[in-house]
């Protein structure tokens, strides 16, 4: 039996990067350490590690000055709670 799901779903076109706000944001933090044109198989992992929490502790405006890390906590949080409840 088919489940129903009420989730929207967005595609963006191609070359079009005004309809990918967020990511096209992500892309120019990310760009501050991993030039455009290097090659990913130079960058270690112990780097991306390190670009990862760099950009998962940087607070967003759009987040109300929260980092992405905070607002996935609550999200877990809100979860775990309505899964008790």
């Amino acid at each position: 039996e088919a489940i129903k799901c009420e989730t929207k779903i967005y595609f963006a076109h191609p070359y079009s990067s005004f309809e990918r706000g967020t990511n096209e944001k992500h892309n120019s933090l990310v760009r501050r350490f991993i030039p455009k044109g290097r090659p990913i198989y130079d960058v270690t992992k112990p780097f991306l590690d390190k670009v990862m929490n760099w950009c998962n502790d940087l607070p967003r405006k759009i987040l109300n000055y929260k980092t992405p890390m905070e607002c996935f906590k609550e999200e877990i949080n809100q979860l775990n709670y309505s899964l008790i409840v």
